[in-house]
């Protein structure tokens, strides 16, 4: 039985107003890791009980560009040692402007030599934008890709919303790769799309029931090793419910 993990934005419903019961139903539903979307102001040290508690292992959180300063890292790596999580993702950031990159890059840059001091990697979680060129001339997952040594992690849905094939772009970056978010959702046929517009009209829903190649996928990954966290938008009608149908469509594939 293959592993998989979820991104806790998936039961964000539950996960905002009781994090304990959001972990718990989660492992029973048969998840063996977790990716945090924020901690709701619980401890370190009461997370870290409630994984134990529910046999859960930390794969990764998603951590803002905010709480990765000079002045905030440091209260982030000892949460990170807390709670035994060695990878953070920076799940998207803002990019409007030449010098938001310009900036953005260089924290990337510092944030990484910082957190490899102490064992974390840093990676960078991409939505559509990523891939479309900028008011100003640039390509965002371009200029990660090229001047940084981020690790990426691919958000096959969204990369797919962009035109291009998630398996060919895993395929050829998969040395950056450690880890995917497996997603599906429908996107609208008559919009065109540009950096502006790579989102609109389009609705996450449960693995299995979009226009994602999430099969595909997932033997990808599977053939070259890569964890693969589930994330499913919708809550519908909960965010439970929502993780509860992607599993057991996963599961289905193994039979």
């Amino acid at each position: 039985m293959i592993d998989y993990g979820l991104q806790l934005y998936s039961v964000r419903d539950l996960a905002g107003e009781n994090l304990k019961e959001a972990l718990r139903r989660v492992a029973a539903l048969g998840y063996r890791y977790v990716e945090f979307a924020g901690f709701f102001g619980n401890p370190a040290e009461e997370v870290k009980a409630w994984l134990d508690q529910y046999g859960l292992l930390v794969s990764g959180t998603h951590t803002g560009f905010d709480e990765l300063t000079p002045e905030r890292i440091e209260a982030t790596i000892a949460y990170h040692q807390t709670i035994g999580c060695q990878n953070i993702i920076i799940p998207g950031g803002c990019w409007t402007t030449a010098e938001d990159m310009e900036q953005r890059i260089a924290s990337l840059n510092w944030a990484q030599k910082r957190l490899a001091e102490v064992g974390i990697t840093l990676g960078y979680h991409n939505h559509s934008k990523e891939f479309y060129t900028t008011p100003y001339g640039k390509v965002i997952e371009d200029e990660v890709l090229n001047r940084t040594n981020v690790l990426l992690e691919i958000d096959t849905f969204w990369i797919y919303n962009a035109g291009i094939d998630p398996v060919e772009y895993c395929e050829k970056h998969k040395d950056r790769i450690r880890m995917i978010h497996l997603k599906d959702g429908v996107i609208p046929t008559d919009t065109a799309r540009d950096y502006a517009t790579a989102h609109h009209g389009v609705k996450g829903v449960s693995l299995g029931s979009g226009a994602a190649p999430v099969a595909r996928v997932r033997e990808w990954a599977i053939e070259n090793g890569i964890l693969m966290v589930v994330e499913s938008e919708g809550l519908d009608p909960t965010g439970i419910e929502e993780a509860e149908r992607c599993i057991q469509y996963l599961r289905s594939l193994e039979q």
